[in-house]
C-alpha cells in the first residue's frame, strides 16, 4: 500500500520528503487555504502546475495532484501536459460539475457531471499523457447516490481509459460503502489503481485500496500550531536553526 501525505508549499514538501510517507498529495483544498481562498476552483490550474514545480524542486517522491473537475475540456489537454512536464506522477479529477465546492462542506454543491461528459474528459486527459496516471474521483457517495451509481460511473470511466478510481466519502467512523464499492471494483478489475481518502473515517486493516491519502493533514497541523502560538504557547516554535536545516542555509 502507498501512503500519501498532503503538501502545500516547498517547506512542507521538504519535511514530507524526510518522512516515511511514500508519495505526496497536492490538494485543491490546502492550495486554496494556503492563499486564503475558498476551495471552489477560483484558483486557475496553471497556479497548481506552478505549485507542483515547487514541490518537485525539493522532493523526489511521486506527486499526485488534485485537479478538481479539470475545468473546461477545451483546455484539458494542455493542462494535463503542463502537469506531466512539471513532474506529476498522477492526476485525480472529480466527476462534479464546474465550479465544484469542497466535498466535505455540509451544505456544499454536490451536482454530478453527466457520465458521458466526464468519461470524455477522462479520455482527453489520458490521450494527452505520456506516462502519467489519470485517476477518476467518484463523488456519488458524497452526493448521497447509490453504490450502484458509483459502480456504473466507475466502469464508464475505466472504459474511457482511467488508470484508477478514487472512492470518496465523508461517512463518519466506519466506511462500509467505501469498502463495498472498493471490493466490487477490485473483484472486477484486478490491475486497477484504487484510492481512498479517509479524512472523516478509518479504514479497516484489511482493505482493497492501493493508495491511501492523508489529504489535508499538514495544513491542519500547521493551522493548529499557529493558533497555539498566537494564543501564547511559545514553546511550540521550531528553532531558527531547524528552519535553516530545512532550506539548506
Amino acid at each position: 500500500m502507498t501512503r500519501v501525505i498532503e503538501v502545500h508549499n516547498g517547506i512542507s514538501a521538504i519535511l514530507a520528503e524526510r518522512s516515511d510517507y511514500d508519495a505526496l498529495w497536492v490538494s485543491s483544498l490546502t492550495h486554496s487555504a494556503s492563499v486564503g481562498l475558498p476551495d471552489n476552483e477560483i484558483i486557475p490550474l496553471k497556479d497548481r502546475v506552478d505549485l507542483v514545480r515547487q514541490v518537485r524542486r525539493v522532493s523526489t517522491k511521486p506527486i499526485i495532484v488534485d485537479i478538481d473537475t479539470g475545468g473546461d475540456i477545451a483546455h484539458l489537454e494542455t493542462i494535463v501536459q503542463w502537469f506531466e512536464e512539471a513532474g506529476a506522477y498522477a492526476l485525480i479529477m472529480e466527476d462534479k460539475k464546474f465550479p465544484k465546492q469542497n466535498s466535505l462542506l455540509e451544505k456544499g454543491k454536490k451536482d454530478l457531471e453527466d457520465i458521458d461528459i466526464f468519461a470524455e474528459k477522462i479520455a482527453v486527459a489520458k490521450k494527452a499523457c505520456k506516462k502519467m496516471k489519470i485517476i477518476a474521483r467518484l463523488e456519488s457517495l458524497i452526493a448521497r447516490k447509490s453504490e450502484y451509481e458509483a459502480l456504473l460511473r466507475a466502469e464508464a470511466y475505466i472504459k474511457a481509459g482511467a488508470d484508477g478510481i478514487m472512492v470518496h466519502s465523508k461517512t463518519r467512523v466506519q466506511a462500509p460503502e467505501v469498502m463495498s464499492v472498493g471490493k466490487e471494483l477490485r473483484k472486477k478489475f484486478k490491475n486497477l489503481l484504487l484510492v481512498a481518502v479517509p479524512t472523516t473515517y478509518e479504514l479497516p486493516k484489511k482493505h482493497p485500496f492501493d493508495i491511501v491519502i492523508n489529504a489535508n493533514h499538514l495544513m491542519r497541523a500547521s493551522v493548529r500550531a499557529m493558533e497555539r502560538y498566537l494564543s501564547g504557547e511559545k514553546t511550540i516554535l521550531a528553532s531558527v536553526k531547524e528552519i535553516f536545516n530545512c532550506i539548506g542555509i
